[in-house]
């Protein structure tokens, strides 16, 4: 910056009332702090007070595009005033990103200031912010908000101690989301890999037998022990040794268990997410072909087609909530192998069946079209 700039210009500036002049002014400031012969002067006690009290009054009037400018120039200065980089991570998220990110300003003590009263998107950017320590972690962990948890199981840097590691495994088990980021996670341990296999879709399944050398087939039968003791308990024979369920007796017991809660009148639709959040694809299958009274056939081949609109029929036709499909769409999708397949824009149409129809309507329609699969 010119020795113009930084004297008769900014006083012409502080001088004005002019809204643009005043943030021609901040930036100009920044500027002229981060010069590198400003240096550790900026830290001083003196200077730190004075600075802090320039931004406050000047943030405060500035444009939203401005303090997003002010936040990018000041997510890696160690020598902002903290007060001001607290005021800019708790501002709208675009403004707030780049602070949160980067600012070695932000203490423990803000960001768990910033987890209690700051959006999810906020929570989501601490979480994936580099480096965060045990005790934020603890607090995220304590939160329990999934789309956060999601992005600290992404984030390789933070502090997780095993003991975390193993309630993200455990918290896996309803939270679909996690279950791919885990897989991935160099903390990941074989015990904790052995029981992530067990809820997980079948891609996953290789994935993580391939890196940590699993026994596939000890891990199915376990997976089929757990299955059947879900179920009622697993059956013993003579002297008591366990007698493991084949996958048709498996399949026999879940439809025993469906036909029992629907003779009850407990079977309801939200009934399939809370299956499909279990990670018992099959229990879903036969449930929303009680349901809706339809071929079990059918709906298992809708779910393994290229074509997601066949399941939104099926789900408008037993009353699901048009806002609930994309989450059954994308579980039943984490639990076989991506399918339905086609993607977003198959996904966007799926939607379209949730069309002002009635379930009757929409029930015809599934099963003239599941018919020709």
């Amino acid at each position: 910056m010119s020795a113009a700039l930084s004297s008769e210009s900014l006083l012409d500036l502080a001088k004005s009332r002019a809204p643009a002049d005043r943030e021609r002014l901040l930036l100009a400031i920044a500027d002229l702090c981060d010069t590198p012969h400003a240096g550790e002067a900026m830290k001083a006690p003196q200077i730190q007070g004075l600075l802090s009290s320039i931004f406050m009054s000047l943030v405060v009037e500035a444009e939203r595009d401005i303090r997003q400018r002010l936040s990018e120039k000041l997510a890696g200065a160690d020598w902002a005033p903290a007060a001001l980089i607290n005021v800019l991570a708790l501002d709208e998220i675009e403004i707030a990103r780049p602070v949160i990110e980067k600012s070695p300003l932000l203490r423990d003590l803000d960001l768990v200031r910033l987890l209690v009263e700051a959006t999810i998107e906020h929570q989501i950017e601490i979480a994936r912010r580099p480096r965060i320590s045990q005790n934020i972690v603890s607090a995220i962990l304590h939160q329990g908000e999934p789309a956060v948890l999601t992005a600290l199981a992404a984030n390789d840097t933070a502090e997780l101690s095993p003991r975390d590691m193993a309630e993200l495994v455990e918290r896996s088990r309803q939270i679909a989301a996690l279950r791919q980021p885990l897989a991935r996670h160099p903390r990941l341990t074989t015990d904790l890999a052995e029981r992530l296999y067990l809820w997980v879709g079948q891609a996953l399944k290789k994935s993580l037998a391939d890196r940590f050398r699993l026994d596939s087939e000890a891990l199915d039968r376990a997976l089929a022990q757990s299955v059947v003791e879900a179920h009622g308990g697993a059956p013993r024979g003579a002297g008591g040794r366990l007698v493991m369920a084949r996958d048709g007796e498996r399949e026999e017991m879940e439809r025993r268990l469906i036909e029992k809660l629907h003779g009850a009148g407990q079977l309801r639709p939200g009934y399939l997410v809370r299956a499909l959040r279990e990670g018992r694809l099959t229990l879903f299958v036969t449930a929303l072909a009680m349901l809706g009274r339809f071929d079990g056939q059918h709906v298992r081949r809708a779910i393994d087609s290229d074509r997601p609109e066949l399941l939104g029929l099926a789900c408008a036709a037993v009353g699901i909530d048009r806002s609930v499909f994309p989450t059954i769409l994308q579980l039943v999708r984490d639990l076989n192998e991506g399918r339905p397949g086609g993607g977003h824009e198959a996904a966007r149409r799926a939607v379209g069946a949730f069309a002002p129809v009635s379930p009757s309507v929409a029930s015809a329609a599934f099963r003239q079209a599941a018919q020709s699969l």
